[in-house]
């Protein structure tokens, strides 16, 4: 098998593969010694050759030890981990047994390769407390006869397992002192009292401990019983002294029973022997039990008896079998006489019926006039009668006075009281009546006493209110509390409950029932809290005499019972084809309440419909407001899209605030909206689809104010009023460049009146505005089309024709229909009148002055400059007088 296993091994290495083999083998472990079973000693694992062949089952094993045990096994672990354990059945005992163990661990796989490894186990030295040996290790029991003088008791010998040449002393002590007992430091037990067996030292619990040189105790129970001696003489326990016993009393009959104990036999059974030294014929002792019988009659009327009633014996009692013990007692007997006929009465039984509140000291009934007695001189012909006794007579009936006869009432009758209750309110008064004088006939009276229930208490509610709690999702039939009333008078009736007030909702005149037996409240439908949170009832309760009420109140426990709503629950809407990625689709946003959540509750999905997944929310959860969003475009060139028709089902849920442990305890309500989309194709896509009918879709929105969204209105509040002061400050700034930026009028042209006889022209007159500039013409320039020279002003852009006999001709500059009329600017020269530039074409007879700063702007509305502005220079190159110089 060796060969075959290294031709395995040697195979799988000139094949490049790993051989089965055991890791972490070979190897040396350690074991405490006295381990329990199943104490962990080495873990190694099994690595499987290149065929992946699995280990064969019951192995890896201990195939062999040195020297033999059985203390070690293998145990699986998981996979292909072990461990070596051991079993308990054999002690590994480092002082006694072998301390190192050679365990040879084989394993075999399913192809047959194999490998055997040693795991060297070495048992430690643990310090083991010292033992007792033999019946003292388990407890001993020691005697000591009582009197004996303290000493000597016994040796307590242990050995300590580590000191195997018993060489090393050990430590003895009592782990609790006593008072009556020592030990020695070398395990002498003796005594330090003498003991008494009567005075109660019977027996006394000890505990002797050892202790090692390194401290570890044991210990062991000593029992020291106390061995009892005959050493005291009996003594009587009865006290009576002196027996009055009637005469005529039967042969047999014991009078009197003489009790006396043996001190050293206290509380066992000692054996005492009784016996009458007096001579006499009338009595009789038992030598074993003391008891003294009548052998004679005892006639008082006769013999010496008539004379003398009185006889006295001596009773001795000594001890038995050893000792000599004894003791004597003087007893006397006094014959009473008797009275030979007994009293009796015409009935033996009555029944008296008692009202409930009867009084104190009632008379409930005279025996005197229902007995008699036949004897005819006193005392015989005397009776009294016996304390009332029986059924629930105790301490509610007596005579008054003692023995008279007179059934009187001296305790309480209630009804309800929870003695008579237990007593059934039936009492059985027993009452002997009997001779004042010896033997005492007697003969029994029975009373039967019933009592009269009346109605003393009212009916009341165990509660002067109830208030009860009952959450909104509970279903019909579901308990919500319980009420209960009672009348303390007894027997009690039926109690009947209705509900008489309160307990109606919009839908149902009443959300609750009642049982009338029992008083259960229960629901007949379901509890809205939103709708009533709190319903005040009074409940009824009735019985065969009286009528009470309480009010109840109930509150609805507040539940997540609403499913949020949306607006809108439905829309129709339209996305082109080639919608961007992140667009809000259409602005669409839905808007989400819920009565018993709050808008941070809510979280977004959708359902069924949302194919290659276009479509999604934003924020998907935390707020009632979200947006509709195109979250990956539409592709149909390829075939990925296929559906130019989405219909959406979104699911609103309230467990966003939820953690995923509560979500599942929690119940969750969830709102659905349905969104239908249609992709609008690209015009210059064809689509080839089947016509479908329009549809028209009419959508009713509705403005709905949120409390929770009250920084909304404020919001918006503030950004109108900053936009509404930016606005005024911006128009003032363009007031100011205006008023700033336009030159002044300086003069006006008024229009002389006309003279009286005159004729008023109709003509329209052209006004000309003159303009007076005061600029400073630092500079000159050549006009490139007309080659005049003129000259200006290099900061306002002011021109003027330096020589006016070389300017040309004037034209009329076309105009533009509907365009501003020019105005014609007047330009003062040195000594030369005012000369305007451009012409006045306009019906109000004002001529607008053209700016001639560089800021100006052209007929387009752009900004002029002087090179811009030179093609318009002929038209102003033949300057005329101002009509009105």
């Amino acid at each position: 098998m060796q060969g075959a296993v290294f031709l395995l091994v040697l195979l799988g290495a000139i094949s490049g593969r790993e051989a089965l083999h055991l890791i972490h083998l070979p190897a040396t472990s350690s074991v405490a010694e006295n381990s329990p079973p199943e104490t962990p000693v080495h873990k190694f694992s099994v690595n499987l050759s290149a065929s992946l062949s699995p280990v064969t089952a019951g192995l890896p094993l201990i195939i062999n030890t040195s020297p033999l045990t059985d203390a070690f096994k293998v145990n699986a672990l998981s996979g292909l981990d072990f461990e070596v354990v051991t079993t308990g059945k054999e002690e590994l005992d480092f002082e006694t047994g072998p301390n190192i163990f050679d365990l040879q661990i084989y394993v075999k796989d399913g192809v047959g390769v194999t490998d055997l490894q040693i795991l060297t186990v070495q048992v430690t030295d643990v310090n083991e407390p010292p033992q007792f040996q033999g019946n003292l290790a388990k407890g001993l029991d020691l005697y000591i006869v009582e009197g004996a003088n303290p000493g000597f008791i016994y040796q307590v010998e242990a050995f300590d397992p580590e000191d195997t040449s018993r060489n090393i002393p050990l430590s003895y002590f009592l782990t609790v002192p006593s008072v009556n007992f020592g030990m020695s430091a070398n395990g002498t037990l003796f005594s330090t009292t003498e003991f008494d067996f009567e005075a109660g030292h019977k027996s006394f619990h000890l505990v002797a401990g050892v202790r090692d040189s390194r401290g570890l105790e044991a210990s062991t129970a000593l029992q020291v019983n106390i061995v009892n001696v005959n050493d005291e003489a009996p003594r009587f326990t009865s006290s009576a002294r002196v027996y009055t016993i009637p005469e005529e009393l039967a042969s047999g009959t014991i009078v009197a029973n003489i009790t006396a104990e043996d001190p050293d036999d206290k509380g066992s059974t000692g054996f005492l022997l009784y016996s009458i030294t007096t001579a006499n014929s009338y009595f009789m002792i038992n030598q074993w039990t003391g008891t003294i019988q009548v052998v004679h009659r005892l006639d008082r009327d006769a013999g010496d008896l008539r004379q003398n009633p009185t006889i006295s014996l001596e009773v001795l009692v000594k001890d038995r079998p050893s000792g000599g013990q004894e003791n004597r007692m003087q007893i006397t007997f006094i014959v009473e006489d008797i009275n030979d006929n007994p009293a009796t009465c015409t009935r033996s039984t009555f029944s008296v019926m008692v009202p409930e509140r009867a009084a104190k000291g009632t008379l409930l009934l005279d025996l005197n006039k229902f007995c008699f007695d036949d004897d005819s001189k006193a005392p015989n012909n005397q009776f009294n009668f016996t304390t009332p006794s029986g059924v629930g007579s105790g301490g509610r009936f007596s005579q008054d006075p003692a023995g008279s006869g007179k059934i009187v009432l001296i305790g309480d009758l209630d009804y309800e009281n929870s003695n008579n209750l237990a007593a059934g309110n039936k009492y059985t008064v027993i009452i002997q009546v009997q001779d004042v004088a010896l033997p005492y006939y007697k003969n029994n009276i029975y009373i039967y006493i019933l009592t009269k229930p009346e109605n003393e208490f009212p009916l009341v509610f165990d509660k002067p209110s109830y208030v009860f709690e009952v959450s909104e999702l509970r279903p019909a039939r579901t308990r919500v509390g319980q009420v209960h009333a009672s009348d303390k008078d007894f027997p009690q009736s039926r109690v009947v409950y209705s509900i008489s007030t309160g307990g109606a909702s919009l839908q149902y005149p009443n959300i609750f029932w009642i049982n009338p037996q029992t008083g259960e409240l229960q629901l007949v439908t379901r509890a809205d809290y939103e709708t009533t949170p709190v319903y005040i009832l009074r409940i009824q309760a009735t019985n065969s005499e009286d009528t009470s009420t309480v009010t109840v109140t109930v509150n609805v426990l507040e539940e997540n019972d609403e499913k949020p709503v949306c607006t809108p629950d439905s829309y129709f809407l339209a996305v082109p084809v080639d919608l961007q990625v992140g667009t809000n689709i259409q602005n669409f946003k839905l808007t989400c309440t819920d009565l018993d959540s709050s808008p941070q509750s809510f979280r977004y999905s959708i359902g069924s419909g949302n194919v290659n997944g276009h479509f999604t929310f934003s924020p998907n959860a935390g707020s009632n407001i979200t947006s509709l969003f195109l979250m990956t475009r539409f592709d149909y060139a390829s075939g990925l899209d296929k559906i130019w028709d989405y219909k959406l089902l979104v699911y609103v849920t309230d467990d966003n605030l939820l953690s995923g442990r509560k979500k599942a305890q929690a119940h969750v309500e969830t709102g659905t909206v349905t969104l239908s989309i249609s992709v609008i194709p690209h015009p210059t896509t064809v689509v080839t689809t089947t016509p479908r009918p329009k549809i028209i879709y009419q959508v009713l929105r509705k403005n709905i104010y949120s409390p929770s969204a009250w920084y909304v209105p404020f919001v918006l509040t503030l950004g109108s009023i900053l936009l509404l002061g930016l606005l005024v400050s911006l128009l003032v700034l363009l007031a100011k460049t205006i008023h700033r930026r336009c030159p002044r009028k300086t003069e006006k042209l008024k229009k002389p009146p006309a003279e009286k006889g005159e004729t008023k022209n109709t003509k329209p007159e052209i006004l000309v505005e003159t303009i007076q500039l005061s600029s400073v013409f630092d500079g000159e320039a050549i006009d490139p089309v007309t080659g005049a020279v003129y000259e200006f002003n290099s900061n306002t852009g002011a021109r003027k024709w330096k020589d006016l006999s070389t300017q040309m001709p004037r034209w009329k500059e076309p105009r533009p229909q509907g365009a501003a009329p020019s105005r014609a600017v007047t330009v003062e020269g040195a000594g030369r009148p005012p000369r305007s530039i451009g012409e006045q074409d306009g019906p109000s007879g004002k001529a607008p002055t053209e700016d001639a700063s560089p800021g100006s702007r052209n007929q387009d509305g752009k900004m002029g400059t002087p090179k811009s502005r030179s093609p318009a220079l002929p038209s102003r190159a033949s300057p005329r007088l101002h009509p009105g110089k």
